[in-house]
């Protein structure tokens, strides 16, 4: 059963050789007698040829073929025919005349098109998770998941080569609050107790910054317990590294570095050197996003005072009350439909504005609008000017708190770039965003919140601001690297100091016994001598989903849940026997259905 090559080795050269192929029948084709095999493996496809003059007994067996059977077959190498090359095959250019053949497995029909394209794939999602072990098999997803692979043998290699350590943290772990929900684990030996999975190894790797390892990187394995989307999973997998005696351009120097040597390798392309950088105020004010897809212009511009010191009574009022008037000009978008308008007006609905103001310019510059009696020509002019509007262009504008009028206008830019074809996956556009607010105020919980997390440093000009208690202008040294609109990666330079943790707990609402019980040992570490540290996390899966023009991070996982969080194959989460809950002191307390 020895196979002498893959599906995707022969050439040319190898014409005249005796080989042995192993694989499953992607595709078979009778013509006139003589039977055309495509045999599949995931190097490849080699077209197999049964010619009953040939081998009489041989073709008997392959007339039994259908897709997906397994099989190996041997033969001899030989030139296709002039005229008869596949050009979309590495192996187009030969096939094989088989004279021997062994049908290792049959196979019922399968409820997948296994040989389609990805643009041909139809099923819906969880008819591909219930039966993905079938949806693997297509070449497509399988170049996803080699590519992967391929992209964390150059990963390991950089760390390496660049004087990181490898070290494992553990799964099970200490519930601490902040973040999203914890998957917990209850302990059979400590009745009533419950260890956490981690959503990351944080704390883990700053305490190894403590015991002196000076560089660490980890491709860890981590949970979060929050609503699914194409790009979250419940578990999912980190590049995450954190080093010593570093501030964050250390950090992001390096992952410049990164981009270049790893990802600039795998994918074949010269990535910008130094990457560009952002801080979060320009980012919300140019393109509403902290994580802008810089592949297209359509920048935001900010016309507070000039709209607002007009007679449209909407943007006075909202400029006495402290809000923002943001808008944009759509170039080429002259000819949008009142429908297509009336639609963007309902999506930037959805991120609270209560309406959409629109202006044409006319091939004479002239702005026409339905709000025109309430400006005179020189401020519907100067508005145009403002934005950077010309002939065929549409203006927009949003009017609102900051944070709506930012988001909103942010939401309505990437709308209209889907419209107009604007998002090319071939165009890779990186920026760090930098000098995040240290803290965001929940209206939710009532109180500030960390805006990454509680270990992360305040810009070193802003501490005396954070422990004087002023929290809304207070700056982090935080920074996040973003890819086509995408926040690939993000982290911080942590606090090094125990008693400028400890401020940030308080000033997060947590009291002296809370700080104890949730983070003792976190905070005891740090009395014994902490270097200053800063790292970073990527998201592995969403890397290589964005580098390859996908949204969904599913198709780089071999055994993705779905949204529901739970796996139609292997039906998981499922229910357990009562004698293994009684093991573990479980009682269930569940909703009548």
């Amino acid at each position: 059963m020895k196979r002498t090559h893959s599906c995707g080795a022969l050439r040319l050269e190898d014409v005249g050789k005796t080989v042995s192929l192993a694989g499953w029948v992607d595709r078979r084709r009778d013509l006139g007698g003589v039977i055309f095999v495509d045999l599949r493996d995931k190097y490849g496809k080699t077209q197999v040829v049964f010619d009953p003059e040939r081998n009489q007994e041989v073709h008997q067996i392959a007339d039994q073929l259908r897709n997906e059977y397994v099989i190996t077959v041997t033969g001899v190498v030989q030139k296709r025919p002039e005229g008869m090359e596949n050009d979309k095959l590495s192996t187009g250019k030969i096939d094989v005349k088989i004279d021997k053949i062994e049908i290792l497995n049959t196979a019922e029909t399968s409820p997948l098109a296994i040989n389609d394209p990805k643009e041909e794939s139809r099923e819906n999602d969880d008819l591909r998770l219930r039966y993905r072990y079938l949806d693997l098999r297509r070449p497509w997803i399988q170049k996803n998941l080699i590519l992967k692979s391929r992209f964390l043998k150059e990963v390991h290699n950089f760390f390496h080569e660049n004087g990181f350590e490898d070290i494992e943290t553990p799964v099970l772990c200490k519930s601490t609050p902040e973040g999203a929900r914890d998957y917990l684990v209850p302990s059979r030996v400590n009745p009533g107790r419950f260890y956490a999975l981690p959503q990351s190894p944080q704390q883990y790797k700053q305490l190894l910054m403590i015991a002196g390892m000076d560089r660490y990187y980890q491709i860890a394995k981590c949970f979060r317990d929050e609503d699914l989307r194409a790009d979250r999973q419940p578990e999912f997998t980190q590049i995450d590294v954190e080093m010593s005696f570093v501030d964050q351009n250390d950090v992001m120097e390096l992952f410049d570095r990164f981009v270049t040597e790893v990802m600039g390798k795998v994918w074949d392309f010269t990535p910008p050197s130094p990457i560009r950088r952002m801080t979060y105020a320009e980012a919300m004010l140019k393109y509403g996003s902290d994580k802008p897809d810089l592949r297209f212009d359509l920048e935001i511009k900010d016309v507070t005072e000039l709209a607002g010191n007009t007679g449209f009574g909407v943007f006075n009022s909202v400029m006495k009350a402290g809000g923002k008037i943001r808008g944009l000009a759509a170039k080429g978008c002259v000819d949008f439909t009142r429908k297509q308008i009336d639609d963007l007006t309902a999506h930037v609905a959805r991120y609270g504005a209560k309406g959409l103001v629109w202006m044409r310019v006319k091939e004479n510059d002239e702005v026409e609008t339905q709000v025109g009696k309430f400006f005179t020509v020189d401020q519907l002019n100067a508005l145009r000017d403002a934005v950077g509007a010309s002939a065929s262009d549409m203006m927009f504008f949003i009017a609102g708190s900051e944070k709506v009028a930012a988001t909103a206008m942010g939401q309505l830019r990437l709308e209209i770039a889907r419209i107009k074809g604007l998002m090319n996956p071939s165009v890779r556009e990186f920026v760090w965003i930098t000098e995040f607010p240290m803290f965001e105020y929940s209206e939710t919980e009532g109180r500030y919140m960390s805006m990454h997390h509680p270990f992360t440093s305040p810009m070193p000009e802003h501490l005396e601001m954070m422990l004087s208690g002023n929290l809304k202008d207070c700056n982090a040294q935080a920074y996040d690297l973003v890819l086509n609109g995408v926040e690939i990666g993000g982290g911080s330079v942590r606090i090094h100091k125990p008693d400028v943790q400890e401020k940030v707990f308080r000033l997060l609402g947590l009291n002296e016994e809370q700080v104890k019980e949730k983070f003792g040992f976190f905070v005891d570490a740090f009395k014994f001598g902490a270097p200053p540290h800063g790292g970073l996390a990527f998201g592995l899966d969403r890397v290589v989903a964005t580098m390859e023009g996908f949204e969904s991070i599913r198709d780089f996982i071999a055994f993705p849940k779905n949204t529901s969080a739970s796996s139609p194959m292997d039906q998981s989460p499922s229910e357990v026997d009562l004698t293994q809950l009684q093991d573990i002191h479980i009682s269930l307390n569940l909703p009548k259905k």
